[in-house]
């Protein structure tokens, strides 16, 4: 996996509220993830390391049916995340991003693995390095123009 991710170009709104009642789920998806990826990228490693040895095409093959295994488990859970609405995009911190729309603007709601709720944002050009505190009587909404 490169760790691009394919988002939908008509995105769910959230509201600051609504976003953190998702989390439950959100959470136990997210931790899913984030407990299959090291072993996705441990097979990946292992059957680069075998394929450049003399390995047999059968133990290739079991690799590679070993990968896919995680891989389409992993599918799954980003699949149940693009249902809820949100937006994977971490697999090491377990990041996902909420779409909100704040003084006119999208911008995302940012959270990952590991915090109670959602206390960051960030624009929507700007990413994880851009992430700012949600401040006290912040205005989100589900939709533009309200």
């Amino acid at each position: 996996m490169d760790g691009r991710i394919a988002v939908n170009e008509e995105h769910r709104y959230f509201t600051l509220e609504s976003a953190n009642r998702t989390l439950p789920l959100v959470r136990r998806i997210a931790e899913d993830i984030c407990a299959l990826y090291p072993t996705l990228r441990d097979r990946v490693e292992e059957f680069q390391r075998v394929s450049i040895d003399t390995a047999t095409e059968e133990q290739l093959s079991e690799l590679r049916s070993r990968i896919d295994e995680v891989a389409r488990q992993i599918n799954s859970c980003l699949a149940e995340l693009d249902q809820i609405g949100c937006v994977f995009k971490g697999f090491e911190e377990g990041l996902i991003d909420f779409y909100t729309w704040h003084d006119g603007r999208p911008i995302l709601l940012c959270w990952k693995v590991g915090e109670d709720e959602i206390t960051h944002w960030h624009e929507v050009e700007a990413g994880y390095a851009g992430r700012q505190p949600v401040f006290p009587g912040m205005q989100t909404v589900d939709r533009q123009g309200v």
